[in-house]
C-alpha cells in the first residue's frame, strides 16, 4: 500500500516517538533504533521511499531541518564556557580536531578510494562526536567524574565546530568548481555573504531580544523564523553560503553577555528533537539496501582508522601535559560516537554534490557516514562499561545526590553534607536561589533538571540519588518520575505532599518510602529554617548513643546518616532505635534552644 504525504509523516512522527521512548527507557542513544526502524521502512519493507514522496521538496525539507540543527547546536558554543572546561577539552576540540581529519582523510582516500576532495569532506563529518549519543553511555559506564566530564563537554562544544568545519570544507570544494581563476572569489563571495549576514542577523536578533521588541509567547517563533528566513536570503545571494549563515548566527547569540536564552533553547532543543528523530529515520530510509555491501573492505577500513588509529592518536598528543593517567587515556580513546550531524550534514551535502556531477563516489558518501556511526555507537556501546570496568575508571555506585529547590533548608543540608565529602548538585529555575547557592561555594544548575537541555548539560558524575523538595509542586512530579527511570525508583526520593495538595500533584509512592518521614513537607522544613533551627551533625559511638542523642535534643528531625562517603537518607519506614547507628554520623535538623551534645564532651563527662 502507497501511503499518501500526510501519513508518511505522520508515521515518521509516530516512529520518531517510539524510538526516543525505546533509546530513554534502555538507556541506549535513540540513534541506534532510529536507524533500525528508518532502514526497515525504507529498504527492509519499501513502506517510504522519500526520493519518490517529496520529490523536489526533499532537497529544500532536509536543507531547513540541517539549518534548523546547525543553529540549535551553535547556540551552545560560547567562547568563555570553552576555556573553562580544562585543558584537556580544549585540546580535544582543538588540536583533536585537525589529527582527526587528517587521519581520516588519508583513510578515506586510500582506503575508501575518495578524491582528495571528498576525503576531506567526508573525514570534516565524522570528527564530530555529539551530546546526544554521549550523554547515555555514561549513565550506563559511570566512569570517573573527570572523564565524564571530558567527553560531555568535548560532545557539546565539537558538535558545532565540527560542523562549521565541514561546511567551510564543503564551500570550498563546491567554489574549486569554478574555473580555477575564479576559485578565491567564489570562496570569498561564500566566506563574505555567509559571515555578513550571520552577524547582521545575530546584531539584531540579539538587539530585538534585549529590548523586548516582540512580546514573549513570540519570542521563539520570531528567532526561528527570522533565522530561517537569513538561510534562504543568504542562498539566494550566494549558493550554499546559508548553512554557514545559520550557524554564525547561533555562535554570536551565544556570545552576547547578559542575554538570557534559556527559553529559545530549550524551544530549540524540542523542535531539534523531533527533527533529529524525523530526519535520521527519513535518511535511513533513502539509503539503499546493498550501500553497505557496496563499500566492501575499504569500508571496514577506514571505521578501523576512526576507531583504532585517529581517536588514539587524537586522545594521546591531547593529553600530553594534562596529568591523566595511561589508564584515563585508554578510556578516552574508545569512547567517541558519531552522531546525527554527521548524517544529516552529509546526506544534505550527497544529494547536492550528486546534482552537480562533481565528484566520482558522491553515493558512497552516505552509507559510509552511516558505517561510522553504526560501528562506533553500536561497538562502544556495548563495549564501553566492559572497558571502564577492565581499566578500572568507574566510580563504583555512586553516592551523591541531586536535589531540586535550592531552598535556606536544602543549601543548609547541602553545606552539611559537603563537609562530610558528599557530592550534591542543587538544581533550581530561580536564579535568586541559584545565586544564593553559589555564594554557599556549592554545586548548582540553573534550569529545570528535566529538561533536554540538563540532559546535555548537567554533569551527574558521581551523583546516586535524587531528592525533590522544591516549592514549585507543578514540576516535583515530572522531576521525580524524569529520573526514576535513571536512578531506580528506590533512588529517588520526594517529601510529604500535604493532605490539602491537589490530586494532580501528587506521585503514588509508598507512604513508607516519603522522605524524612510522613508528614514532613517543605513547608515544614523551611518553617522550621526561618525559626531558628539548623542543620547538625553528630557521631554516634559508644559513649554517644543514639539513645543518648535522643535524652538531648527530643524535639530533633533525623535526616540521614553518613559514614565513609556512604549516605543513607531516612524515610518513614526507617526507625532509628532499630537501625544500627553507631560509627555513622547522625544528619539531623536541631530546634532552637537544644544542644547536640558534643562526643569530645560527652566523653570527658564519662
Amino acid at each position: 500500500m502507497e501511503l499518501s504525504i500526510a501519513a508518511s509523516l505522520a508515521l515518521i512522527g509516530l516512529l520518531s516517538l517510539i524510538c526516543q521512548l525505546i533509546g530513554w527507557r534502555l538507556h541506549l542513544p535513540a540513534i541506534l533504533p532510529l536507524l533500525l526502524v528508518g532502514l526497515a521502512v525504507g529498504p527492509g519493507f519499501d513502506i517510504i521511499n522519500p526520493d519518490q514522496l517529496f520529490g523536489d521538496t526533499l532537497f529544500p525539507l532536509i536543507s531547513l531541518g540541517v539549518a534548523i540543527i546547525l543553529f540549535e547546536g551553535s547556540l551552545t558554543l560560547n567562547i568563555q564556557e570553552i576555556r573553562g572546561h580544562g585543558r584537556m577539552v580544549m585540546n580535544l576540540v582543538t588540536t583533536g580536531i585537525g589529527v582527526t581529519w587528517v587521519c581520516v582523510t588519508l583513510g578515506a582516500h586510500f582506503l575508501a578510494g575518495f578524491e582528495w576532495s571528498l576525503a576531506a569532506l567526508f573525514s570534516a563529518l565524522v570528527v564530530v562526536t555529539g551530546p546526544t549519543v554521549i550523554a547515555p553511555m555514561l549513565k550506563s559506564v559511570h566512569p570517573k567524574a573527570e572523564l565524564g566530564r571530558i567527553l560531555r563537554w568535548e560532545g557539546i562544544i565539537i558538535d558545532p565546530l565540527g560542523a562549521l568545519l565541514a561546511v567551510l570544507v564543503y564551500e570550498f570544494i563546491v567554489s574549486a568548481a569554478e574555473p580555477t581563476e575564479h576559485l578565491v572569489s567564489a570562496f570569498t563571495m561564500v566566506i563574505g555573504v555567509g559571515l555578513g549576514l550571520g552577524i547582521l542577523a545575530g546584531v539584531f536578533v540579539a538587539k530585538m531580544l534585549k529590548s523586548n521588541w516582540v512580546p514573549h509567547y513570540l519570542r521563539n517563533i520570531a528567532v526561528l523564523t527570522i533565522v530561517l528566513s537569513m538561510f534562504a536570503l543568504s542562498n539566494e545571494l550566494q549558493e550554499e553560503s546559508g548553512l554557514l549563515t545559520v550557524t554564525i548566527i547561533g555562535m554570536w547569540l551565544a556570545n552576547v553577555k547578559n542575554l538570557n536564552l534559556d527559553d529559545i533553547i530549550e524551544f530549540k532543543e524540542t523542535l531539534t528533537v523531533l527533527l533529529i528523530s524525523g530526519l535520521f529515520i527519513l535518511l535511513a530510509s533513502r539509503l539503499d539496501s546493498n550501500a553497505f555491501t557496496s563499500l566492501g573492505w575499504g569500508g571496514l577500513g577506514v571505521l578501523a582508522v576512526v576507531m583504532f588509529v585517529a581517536r588514539p592518536l587524537s586522545v594521546w598528543l591531547c593529553g600530553i601535559g594534562t596529568g591523566l593517567t595511561s589508564k584515563d587515556k585508554w578510556f578516552l580513546s574508545w569512547i567517541a560516537p558519531r552522531g546525527i550531524v554527521a548524517a544529516a550534514v552529509s546526506s544534505l551535502f550527497a544529494i547536492r554534490l550528486s546534482d552537480m556531477g562533481l565528484f566520482e563516489g558522491v553515493d558512497k558518501l552516505v552509507p559510509l557516514v552511516f558505517l561510522m556511526i553504526i560501528g562506533t555507537v553500536v561497538t562502544q556501546s556495548l563495549t564501553a562499561r566492559l572497558w571502564a570496568s577492565f581499566l578500572g575508571v568507574t566510580e563504583g555506585k555512586p553516592q551523591g545526590m541531586l536535589i531540586f529547590g535550592a531552598t535556606t533548608f536544602t543549601r543548609a543540608f547541602a553545606q552539611t553534607l559537603a563537609k562530610h565529602k558528599i557530592k550534591t548538585i542543587l538544581a533550581d529555575t530561580n536564579w535568586e536561589s541559584i545565586r544564593l547557592s553559589r555564594m554557599n561555594n556549592l554545586n548548582v544548575y540553573f534550569g529545570n533538571p528535566a529538561s533536554s537541555h540538563a540532559e546535555s548539560h548537567l554533569d551527574l558524575a558521581g551523583i546516586g540519588k535524587v531528592m525533590v523538595a522544591s516549592p514549585y509542586r507543578q514540576a516535583n512530579p515530572i522531576v521525580s518520575m524524569y529520573y526514576q527511570n535513571d536512578f531506580g525508583e528506590n533512588a529517588v526520593y520526594q517529601l510529604s505532599v500535604g493532605e490539602n495538595t491537589h490530586e494532580r500533584y501528587k506521585v503514588d509512592r509508598n507512604p513508607n518510602e516519603v522522605l524524612f518521614g510522613d508528614g514532613v513537607s517543605y513547608a515544614m522544613l523551611n518553617s522550621m529554617m526561618a525559626q531558628g533551627s539548623t542543620i547538625k551533625s553528630t557521631s554516634i559511638t559508644e559513649n554517644f548513643t543514639i539513645a543518648q542523642f535522643w535524652e538531648c535534643n527530643p524535639k530533633a528531625l533525623p535526616l540521614c546518616l553518613v559514614k565513609d562517603g556512604k549516605l543513607w537518607l531516612l524515610t518513614a519506614k526507617d526507625v532509628l532505635k532499630e537501625i544500627k547507628t553507631q560509627g555513622w554520623d547522625l544528619i539531623s535538623v536541631i530546634p532552637p534552644q537544644t544542644e547536640v551534645v558534643d562526643n569530645v564532651i560527652q566523653s570527658k563527662a564519662s
